[in-house]
């Protein structure tokens, strides 16, 4: 149950690189292709700022940063599936009213 936690907890950080990464390009975005873009990336949840980042990552030199926002995007989903199969491993019990 102690793996769950550590779990957990790298999963959170993760998700904070994962957050960082985004605000960045997002600013980027908003700098250099405008409000309507800035603004499409934030309805998106950032699926639009990801691959708008890919497209211009040479032109604003982020390709380092996108590789790391990559790199934790896989990460990520590792580790939302090894939590998830995790936790079905130990189901909460019933409780009788």
């Amino acid at each position: 149950m102690a793996a769950l936690g550590l779990l957990g907890i790298l999963s959170m950080l993760v998700g904070l690189g994962w957050l960082i990464c985004w605000i960045i390009v997002l600013i980027k975005q908003f700098q250099t292709a405008g409000i309507v873009h800035g603004i499409i990336g934030i309805v998106t949840c950032g699926i639009w700022t990801f691959i708008w980042g890919w497209m211009n990552a040479n032109d604003l030199g982020i390709k380092n940063l996108m590789m790391i926002w990559t790199v934790l995007t896989v990460i990520s989903l590792i580790l939302r599936f090894a939590f998830g199969a995790g936790v079905a491993a130990y189901p909460t019990p019933a409780t009788v009213p």
